[in-house]
């Protein structure tokens, strides 16, 4: 039975980890923080591998994720982890000034907003799907959402977003 369960858990993490990988990535915008999420999501996904119905497993995976990140996020929110201090330049020819500001723009929204906004367009879930794994109404979602892309698009569209 034991065996059967860590090869059913270790099928379903090969299939899944990149997945969940990308998405830890667009809420917390640093790949060491994804992996330390995506890592505590499939510990936690694993002790109650054995009640978690096939059925509903990327949904459980997913909203175990989405409370690691929130519950972090208020522990952590002075802290902002980058991959080179900030009075460095960017290297000449280094062409990625949208990347850089999208994040940075993506790192300026409320946890809960930026969640909202890479669950809607990364994962390509629905109003109603995104309501329910937060918990709040679907106009909420709504509401949130198109202010969240708005500040994408504000940001993004400034001159100071080129420079």
């Amino acid at each position: 039975m034991g065996q059967a369960r860590d090869t059913d858990f270790s099928e379903y993490f090969a299939a899944r980890v990149q997945r969940f990988r990308r998405l830890a990535f667009g809420m917390c915008g640093d790949w060491h923080g994804a992996e330390d999420l995506v890592q505590a999501t499939f510990v936690q996904l694993y002790r109650r591998w054995r009640r978690v119905r096939p059925d509903t497993v990327d949904a459980y995976a997913r909203r175990i994720l989405l409370n690691l990140f929130l519950s972090g996020k208020r522990k952590h929110r002075g802290e902002l982890v980058t991959s080179a201090p900030p009075d460095r330049a960017a290297p000449a020819g280094h062409d990625s000034h949208d990347r850089i500001d999208l994040e940075r723009v993506l790192s300026d929204l409320t946890p809960r907003q930026r969640a909202m906004v890479v669950l809607r367009f990364l994962e390509d879930l629905s109003v109603a799907e995104v309501a329910s794994l937060l918990g709040v109404a679907e106009g909420t979602v709504k509401s949130q959402t198109a202010r969240g892309v708005e500040a994408l698009r504000a940001a993004l569209a400034s001159p100071t977003s080129k420079e």
